[in-house]
């Protein structure tokens, strides 16, 4: 499957369905139709309008869509994304509020490079954004970036967590979701040996794969099952030559829908046939709560290849993580070097992706962390998504996370050597 031509293909089939939907939706609205009274033309509207939409969603980064957001003193106060530090594969950007005042608290969301775009966390972001000043890590769709600007596996994101670190300065509170969450965990092990000064005040991992096997899943299920010869051949295309990373291999976003949808494929029709009758009856609206997530659902980008299949392979199959054994630029990494950096987890109880005891194996890893600057959370009745964007977020772990921040945010030099260096 490794061919161009099978990229381009599947950007075909994409680019015609929703060809097919805007002259569907156009037949629909032909004035000559309105003399036919039959429902069956606004039923072939409504469809069209909603493929459309969905296959138009499929390569396109959403917005932010965070405008303002309410300071101390009142006033809304306009957000902007300035990027703060660029990089080939991703930059750390901050969500700069305007007019206010440097708050207390300083967070790095590090966002999960998993199939959708940083986005996937607006809610996190905004929620938090009242309290502190916050900065995400952005990565970047991987057909856009050019073959020479080389690989990226999980030692290069690693490294580059190690990055946006030292530049934030030790102040600085990371909070972790899903994917990239053992990453993190490794990146403040390796400052803890290479920089400790460098490290950050706290580290909240949510939902993240630390030990796959503590409590198996599907998904941990299918890394076992399933050769690496046989991800490689099945999962791994050439970007096609449209875009600029023509020749890259990567794990493409329109592959990983298909196995997002695949996975729950009777709620999805049945979600997408309720849209169709509410657009024909002329109940839906542009922001309605079905085109709400399904704008940032179907919104996929491109992983490299060399991170998918890493990843794959050293944090599921091999464990190279929970067993404290994992290595960056041939340097071992020990967990157990951490020692003043709080640790809390939060996990789901109904965590279907990352279930509960996979995240909290970092606690046991963190050998030479004092137990009072360890702590964990599991939230009742929560799944994958609500942990760090729904209700059980807002209502219950954010203000816990942010105790859990307070806390812990005691008297260390704030000098960021990185910064004076580059002075």
């Amino acid at each position: 499957m490794r061919y161009m031509a099978t990229y381009d293909f599947m950007e075909t089939m994409r680019n015609t369905n929703e060809w097919l939907g805007a002259t569907a939706k156009a037949i629909a609205a032909y004035p000559a139709v309105a003399a036919v009274p039959n429902p069956f033309f606004s039923y072939l509207g409504a469809w069209g309008e909603v493929t459309e939409r969905s296959m138009a969603r499929m390569v396109a980064k959403p917005d932010w869509g965070i405008d303002t957001v309410v300071g101390e003193d009142g006033r809304d106060h306009v957000v902007s994304v300035d990027i703060e530090v660029p990089g080939a594969f991703g930059d750390l950007i901050k969500m700069h509020v305007q007019g206010r005042e440097p708050m207390r608290r300083k967070i790095l969301v590090v966002a999960p490079m998993s199939g959708h775009y940083a986005t996937l966390l607006r809610s996190t972001v905004a929620s938090l954004l009242p309290d502190a000043d916050v900065y995400v890590t952005d990565w970047h769709n991987a057909r856009d970036i050019p073959v020479e600007e080389g690989k990226f596996d999980i030692e290069d994101y690693t490294l580059y967590l190690v990055d946006y670190m030292k530049h934030l300065g030790p102040q600085t509170h990371v909070i972790a979701i899903c994917q990239p969450a053992p990453l993190a965990l490794a990146a403040t092990a390796y400052l803890a040996e290479e920089q400790p000064a460098a490290q950050p005040r706290t580290l909240t991992l949510i939902g993240g794969p630390i030990d796959p096997d503590a409590t198996p899943t599907e998904v941990t299920d299918f890394g076992n099952r399933v050769t690496m010869g046989q991800l490689e051949q099945s999962m791994i295309q050439r970007v096609g030559f449209k875009y600029k990373g023509a020749g890259r291999t990567v794990y493409p976003g329109l592959l990983q829908l298909t196995s997002f949808i695949s996975m729950n494929i009777d709620s999805h029709s049945a979600a997408f046939s309720r849209q169709i009758k509410r657009v024909a009856s002329g109940d839906a609206s542009e922001h309605d709560k079905h085109n709400k997530f399904y704008d940032e659902y179907l919104a996929v980008m491109d992983m490299t290849a060399e991170f998918y299949l890493s990843t794959v392979h050293r944090i599921f199959k091999e464990g190279e993580i929970a067993q404290n054994r994992f290595t960056v630029a041939g340097k071992k990494v020990d967990i157990g070097k951490i020692t003043d950096v709080a640790v809390k987890t939060v996990e789901g109880e109904k965590d279907d992706i990352s279930a509960p005891g996979q995240c909290k194996a970092a606690l046991k890893l963190c050998t030479g962390l004092p137990e009072e600057k360890k702590a964990w959370h599991v939230e009742p009745g929560a799944g994958h998504y609500g942990i760090f964007a729904g209700g059980s977020w807002r209502n219950n772990i954010r203000p816990l996370v942010l105790d859990f921040i307070d806390q812990n945010s005691g008297p260390r030099a704030v000098s960021n050597p990185s910064k004076k260096k580059a002075g």
